[in-house]
């Protein structure tokens, strides 16, 4: 099987023209940029260690990445991302996009191998429009008795509301990962206006967990919940993951999870394919009744690392089965603690 493997920040997408959106003048990209090469040496060395894919991997001509013995590299010049992944992904039989939601940069390279006749292993085009922006997943959710923080959106410009209840996060509509988030507490100077729309809601204390789940036609199969980790402070950043072991909450995790994501695929018009992760807070009570759900990622998240270290079963093929119905059995995979603060192989 022909496998083609993009993820944005090593296959060129720092050399494209909508790097603007995501990182800005004078800001350090290295942490992302380790997240990428974290995931994308994963990836590749998931697919390879299966055995039964012809991988090829979109490199960035200026990006120094070692890929595992066997991966055929494709160089992509500065500014021909989009147009190398298409060329690719017409004569593959599978791709797998990693990028980030901010400002449709996801959807827009979903949607253009979709539109040139390529297979994304990835959900469907609605569904990562509602999951791209945080207000929309939230009302989405709400809207189908999912438990999610209370709050409001705001707009571009818009100011810290005066009597919105501490402590408080805001959140950009359409980020990835901890980008603009900011916490507020008791005490604290409220941050000055978000030149993007925003999410604001109530900070929800608890265990922080992610579940990946398996979409396709074989169905919702949520993997092994983790705790995650994330650094202290107003801007907290994800650090990395463990094992969640106390098996009664990694199972209320897991099946909260696969609700959201089928709120969401019933809002978007069906899951598709793919890899999705589920962002929660799991409170103490253990009939889940204070249980919220933050959001929901429409692509392979950094959990993926964890799971691939953590077994000899291949993520990559489970993804390929799960989307063409080969089986509807959760891989025997455990996840294995992982951190994001070094730029160590996978």
């Amino acid at each position: 099987m022909r496998l083609v493997i993009h993820e944005w920040c090593c296959s060129g997408g720092f050399a494209g023209h909508d790097r603007w959106h995501v990182v800005g003048n004078g800001d350090d990209v290295e942490p992302l940029a380790r997240e990428g090469r974290v995931m994308f040496r994963g990836l590749l060395a998931d697919a390879v260690r299966d055995g039964g894919f012809e991988v090829t991997a979109l490199v960035d001509e200026a990006c120094r990445i070692d890929v595992p013995a066997g991966v055929r590299v494709r160089s992509v010049a500065a500014g021909d991302e989009i147009e190398v992944l298409i060329d690719e992904s017409r004569r593959a039989d599978a791709t797998l996009i990693v990028a980030p939601e901010t400002a449709g940069i996801l959807a827009n390279r979903v949607t253009a191998v979709r539109a040139a006749g390529g297979e994304v292993l990835a959900p469907s085009n609605g569904f990562i429009e509602i999951a791209s922006d945080k207000q929309a997943t939230i009302d989405t959710l709400a809207a189908a008795g999912v438990p999610v923080p209370a709050g409001r959106p705001l707009t571009a410009g818009e100011s810290w509301p005066r009597w919105f209840h501490l402590p408080a996060v805001r959140k950009a509509r359409g980020s990835t990962g901890c980008d603009d988030l900011v916490v507020v507490r008791h005490g604290d100077v409220p941050p000055p206006p978000a030149v993007e729309p925003a999410r604001l809601e109530a900070f929800v204390e608890g265990l922080a967990v992610g579940v990946s789940c398996l979409v396709g036609a074989a169905g919702i199969l949520p993997l092994p919940a983790v705790r995650q980790r994330f650094s202290s402070g107003p801007r907290p950043r994800y650090l990395g993951g463990e094992p969640l072991v106390e098996p009664a909450v990694a199972r209320r995790a897991e099946r909260l999870a696969a609700r959201a994501v089928a709120a969401v695929a019933r809002a978007g018009g069906g899951t598709q394919a793919g890899w999705v992760g589920v962002d929660m807070i799991l409170g103490d009570r253990a009939d889940g009744l204070d249980d919220r759900v933050l959001e929901v990622n429409p692509r392979l998240t950094t959990s993926f690392v964890g799971f691939g270290s953590g077994g000899d079963a291949s993520l990559v093929r489970a993804i390929v089965d799960v989307a063409m119905c080969r089986g509807a059995v959760v891989p025997d995979v455990s996840p294995a603690a992982f951190s994001l603060t070094e730029d160590a192989s996978a």
